[in-house]
């Protein structure tokens, strides 16, 4: 029987990465979890190590996922579900609002996967996948910011999937519609209410273990998932935070 593999998932907590997390430890997977809260109990302490990491604090960061690292070397594949929307005309955002949104969609991604990617290519094989959003195909109104975050990171992932191909390091990019989750709960809009008007966290959950269980010769450059019907329901719109 082979080894399981392990894996570093970011956003472990909650939403996405939760699902993500519960399906793949049923798979014979073992996960390293980030995450600003502790994880819940469901998960198996024999196959589930918790790392509590603020990804939001960057200065301290890349020790930090530095021991990370040195503590699990044998990690080859790393799936990064950590976000967080925040929405509205750019001019309703403070200057440190842009900065934090830039910091945890964005930056922090680059510095995950800055942190593994040597272990992954002293392996000579591994994965990388991120969460993107619908939101990097086209922009909207009240989404510049947000946006602007997911089509960097869309681009980030078509760059080091060039940049890897060669150390047999597979690059995937997933993006997700709307999804029924707390994304929502601080937002003044929400997906409708029927189930064909948002996507579930078991749905990115399928495609990044179908990702994960490809061929190693063949890659899923980018995958989006949409619900049947796009429908959105406003809630009382009140002014950012």
């Amino acid at each position: 029987m082979s080894a399981k593999r392990k894996m570093l998932l970011t956003g472990a907590g909650g939403g996405i990465g939760r699902s993500i997390a519960t399906l793949l430890l049923s798979s014979d997977w073992r996960i390293v979890g980030l995450s600003r809260d502790p994880a819940r109990s469901e998960f198996s302490q024999k196959e589930f190590t918790q790392a509590t990491i603020d990804l939001s604090d960057l200065a301290h960061l890349p020790e930090q996922l530095r021991l990370v690292a040195s503590e699990h070397g044998d990690i080859d594949s790393v799936v990064c579900a950590a976000g967080v929307g925040r929405f509205g005309s750019l001019e309703e955002f403070s200057y440190e609002q842009i900065r934090e949104l830039i910091d945890i969609n964005l930056t922090s991604q680059l510095y995950v996967v800055r942190a593994f990617l040597p272990l992954l290519k002293r392996r000579g094989r591994g994965d990388v996948v991120l969460i993107g959003s619908e939101a990097a195909l086209a922009g909207g109104a009240r989404g510049a910011v947000y946006s602007a975050t997911k089509f960097a990171l869309r681009g980030f992932c078509q760059s080091l999937r060039q940049e890897s191909a060669a150390a047999g390091i597979r690059v995937t990019l997933i993006n997700p519609g709307m999804v029924r989750t707390g994304f929502f709960d601080q937002l003044d809009f929400e997906p409708g209410e029927d189930p064909t008007h948002a996507i579930v966290p078991e749905d990115i959950a399928v495609a990044v273990k179908m990702v994960l269980s490809a061929r190693p010769e063949t890659v899923f450059d980018e995958i989006n998932l949409s619900p049947l019907k796009k429908v959105v329901r406003r809630k009382h719109r009140a002014p950012l935070p």
